[in-house]
């Protein structure tokens, strides 16, 4: 996607997306970070978070959900905590064929940086981080979910993939700096270091609010080939996720059950 600062005419495109991807045989759609809105000017995004019973682009996902019969995994949305009116959630949900949310994660590591071209981002100024993270059994498998700047740390993805998933989401607003230096490496990495499929929605182009995503949606086997590559365009793509491979891959290769715990580290 290439969201823009309403979040009504976002939601319009995930409800067309679903119908979309109903047609063209899926079982299930991925969408990225920030799928409802994104709009750096705090002032101006502040009117268009929501609670999360309130969030148009949650509502029309789960409407389209249960018209069309398709799971939905949204990458993530920007929700108002119930608690706080001053800082936000980025939160992702699951959303199955009938249109009952049955999984949320909110972002555990936060994009607080300064990258040498000059852009600043520091996530943790709007947004709380979350602490639990969520594994969600769907039609095509067990799911560990993530956000964006978590796939820089593969403790994360090691759990999840211990707990039993067979795929791993990474649904992103990446830079367009850091996309190309790190977002095809960092994703076939997590993919071979956890012997799980990787999907990894992501926002692309020049946005609105006048920022820039690298985009690059990826699907990775376990085997850490590209199955899908939808490059620098915005759209729908396809792809098939294979359960077989998973289990060949961890035949092959066991790393699951050659995981070990360490001790201290020794300095000498």
């Amino acid at each position: 996607m290439t969201s823009g600062i309403d979040p009504r005419v976002n939601a319009a495109q995930v409800a067309e997306a679903v119908r979309d991807a109903k047609a063209g045989g899926a079982t299930m759609l991925f969408t990225p970070e920030m799928t409802g809105l994104i709009d750096r000017d705090r002032e101006r995004a502040a009117s268009n978070v929501f609670r999360e019973h309130d969030d148009p682009t949650l509502a029309a996902a789960q409407n389209a959900a249960k018209e069309y019969g398709v799971w939905i995994h949204i990458g993530s949305l920007a929700i108002r905590n119930v608690t706080t009116n001053q800082r936000l959630a980025n939160r992702s949900f699951l959303i199955d064929d009938q249109g009952c949310v049955r999984g949320r994660y909110d972002k555990v590591h936060l994009f607080d940086v300064d990258l040498p071209n000059g852009e600043s981002w520091h996530e943790s100024s709007a947004y709380c981080a979350g602490h639990d993270l969520q594994l969600a059994r769907t039609p095509i498998g067990k799911i560990g979910f993530s956000i964006c700047y978590d796939v820089r740390f593969p403790a994360l993805y090691q759990q999840l993939s211990g707990a039993g998933a067979d795929i791993l989401t990474v649904p992103a607003a990446f830079t367009v700096p850091t996309g190309e230096a790190h977002w095809h490496l960092l994703l076939r990495a997590r993919a071979v270091e956890n012997a799980c499929w990787v999907v990894a929605a992501a926002q692309v182009g020049t946005h609105e609010d006048g920022r820039k995503t690298f985009g690059h949606s990826l699907v990775i086997n376990p085997w850490g080939e590209i199955a899908l590559d939808m490059a620098d365009r915005p759209g729908l793509a396809f792809a098939d996720i294979n359960p077989a491979m998973t289990a060949d891959v961890r035949q092959r290769i066991p790393v699951l059950q050659h995981r070990r715990s360490f001790g201290e580290v020794i300095q000498v």
